[in-house]
């Protein structure tokens, strides 16, 4: 499976199975990760994990505090894929790993980042 990236027009492509979204919540400042599979079905999320607790932002039940880390699965099915928005009013955008490098998505204000599976006839739609 790859990943589709659609920002500005723009689509890329990367070759990857799984990757990390990582940002700062807008008012606390506090990291937020996720780790996602890019599968058939959708994107899924496998693990999520906040750097603290704050407005907005409480571990939801069953977390468990891991090396400073509340981590916990959340329960949602795959998703076709995520939309982020680019306000430019936070501290900087979305932080996007893979097992090769990271890049930074959404940092100025524009307009919606798609993150989707990529699949051959649904590229040609993306375009």
């Amino acid at each position: 499976m790859s990943l589709c990236i659609l920002a500005a027009g723009k689509s890329v492509t990367l070759g990857v199975a799984a990757f990390t979204l990582s940002w700062a919540h807008s008012v606390e400042r506090t990291r937020w990760e996720e780790d996602w599979k890019v599968t058939p079905s959708g994107l899924q999320v496998v693990e999520a994990r906040i750097k603290g607790s704050g407005a907005g932002m409480e571990p939801p039940e069953g977390a468990v505090l891991k090396d400073g880390w509340w981590a916990y699965s959340p329960k949602v099915g795959p998703q076709p894929r995520l939309v982020l928005a680019a306000s430019g009013a936070t501290a900087g955008g979305w932080t996007l790993c893979t097992s090769q490098d990271c890049r930074e998505l959404g940092k100025a204000a524009g307009g919606a980042i798609v993150l989707q599976p990529c699949v051959a006839d649904r590229l040609s739609r993306l375009r």
